[in-house]
């Protein structure tokens, strides 16, 4: 067992700094303007088990550079996901979206729900975790300071400041739950294929709704046989679309080891 442990360690430790050296070839080659070659430097690193929303952003740039539009706004939401608050992520992305061809108006979500999950996406899932231990820490020194007051006015204080940090955590935890749950359940994806026929129905036969082209985000609803997928666009637009089109998903389980 000690042995396991000590294999684990090492190779933790081995593959961050290696993949922290091959970051930086990688970044000397887009600094070079050799996009091509940073590009398969990036995604080898990716194809270790490393990643970082530093990583995904520069691989989207890489991306924009060339005029792909598909790849960039794929690897731009990845970013996003490890970092949705990044002003660099959301200007590149939004300078990558106003080269894809649909131009999509979001109808946002209604009343409660929509501050609800907008409030979960403020921060990534493991950021929500540390504030919900941040939050009992607090409660337990104001409850360990409750405890040792003697005067009855400082009792007062602590629990009222004990009391607000319960009511505090519970709404983290909430949200640290609402996160895990959106991650889980909402599952984007980005149109590679220079275009794509949306159908009413999951069959070739049936009438087409709407054609969505590359660059175009897609929430994936279920689907259909393995052949077919069933589609929402943020306009509130549905329909199917045959699994032979070409699109990535952003949809992310985070890997052990992260390259920070």
């Amino acid at each position: 067992m000690r042995g396991l442990v000590l294999l684990f360690l090492v190779s933790f430790f081995w593959g961050g700094s290696q993949g922290e050296l091959d970051f930086e070839k990688a970044n000397s080659l887009y600094n070079e303007g050799d996009y091509v070659a940073a590009i398969q430097a990036y995604e080898n690193i990716l194809n270790s088990g490393l990643h970082s929303a530093e990583l995904y952003y520069n691989l989207a740039n890489c991306y924009y550079k060339q005029n792909n539009v598909g790849h960039s706004i794929y690897y731009y939401e990845k970013a996003l996901v490890l970092a949705p608050k990044d002003k660099s992520i959301l200007n590149n992305l939004a300078f990558a979206q106003k080269m894809a061809i649909d131009k999509i108006e979001p109808v946002p979500e209604a009343g409660f729900l929509n501050f609800i999950n907008a409030s979960a996406r403020l921060l990534p899932l493991d950021a929500w975790a540390v504030v919900c231990v941040g939050l009992m820490l607090v409660f337990i020194g104001f409850f360990t300071a409750y405890y040792l007051s003697y005067s009855t006015r400082k009792k007062r204080f602590f629990f009222l400041l004990g009391s607000l940090s319960v009511f505090a955590l519970f709404i983290a935890l909430s949200l640290t739950f609402q996160k895990e749950r959106l991650l889980n359940t909402e599952n984007y994806g980005v149109v590679f294929s220079q275009a794509i026929d949306v159908k009413l129905e999951p069959n070739l036969k049936s009438e087409s709704v709407f054609r969505l082209h590359e660059g175009a985000k897609i929430r994936l609803l279920e689907s259909f046989q393995e052949t077919w997928s069933k589609i929402k666009l943020s306009d509130g637009k549905t329909g199917w679309m045959s699994n032979s089109a070409s699109v990535s998903y952003t949809h992310l389980t985070l890997p052990t080891i992260l390259l920070v």
